[in-house]
């Protein structure tokens, strides 16, 4: 694609988000476990979604699942137009939350519902890293 680049966006943590995107610069994937309901839930958020509760634990996962569905992008938003096309899938993770991120090291036509995949990280910034995903070969 033609042009300038523009930066990627950096996440702005909020105090609900927080521990989400502390971890991820030590590149481990934490989400929320509702420990009265025994539920994993993500996005992060200041309840639980099935108790109501604010006592949710931050607990780090597998980071291993398998994609639901994705599409392949060729217009891309702003910051990935280094990147086209690009597949964006949403994932199960194994502990039975949907994450929506980026599958990456593998050829966008390659990417099928239901392909094992595991998280990995991306530095986007001088002080931010996000997650993606890639194919799990070990599965």
């Amino acid at each position: 694609m033609s042009g300038t680049a523009s930066k990627r966006p950096v996440p702005v943590p909020s105090n609900t988000s927080r521990p989400f995107w502390e971890a991820a610069k030590e590149r481990r994937l934490v989400i929320q476990y509702d420990r009265q309901a025994k539920r994993w839930q993500f996005y992060p958020r200041a309840i639980g979604l099935d108790s109501g509760r604010r006592d949710l634990e931050w607990r780090e996962v597998s980071g291993k699942g398998s994609v639901y569905s994705y599409t392949v992008t060729h217009i891309p938003t702003a910051g990935f137009e280094d990147k086209v096309p690009y597949a964006l899938a949403i994932v199960d993770l194994d502990e039975g939350v949907r994450m929506l991120a980026n599958v990456i090291h593998v050829a966008p036509d390659d990417v099928r519902i239901g392909m094992r995949v595991k998280v990995c990280w991306e530095e986007i910034g001088e002080d931010a890293v996000y997650f993606a995903f890639e194919p799990d070969l070990n599965s």
